[in-house]
């Protein structure tokens, strides 16, 4: 192992820790953001509600119906 051995580091790790450096808010700002769209609460009795309404999908799609359930 030479004397100055340096460990290495991707190009994407190199860019992520750059950002961080200029940015160091943007974690706070991805939680935020995730937040608005993504954690939400399920309501599980209209979770419920929705598979009870489903109508089976056909084994092939494009084929017209046979008039059997």
């Amino acid at each position: 192992m030479p004397l100055f051995w340096k460990p290495y580091v991707s190009e994407m790790t190199a860019l992520i820790e750059d950002l961080r450096k200029q940015k160091p808010s943007l974690e706070e700002e991805q939680r935020r953001g995730r937040g608005l769209l993504w954690d939400k609460r399920q309501d599980r009795d209209l979770t419920e509600d929705f598979q009870t309404g489903r109508v089976r999908q056909q084994p092939y799609v494009y084929q017209t119906s046979t008039g059997e359930p």
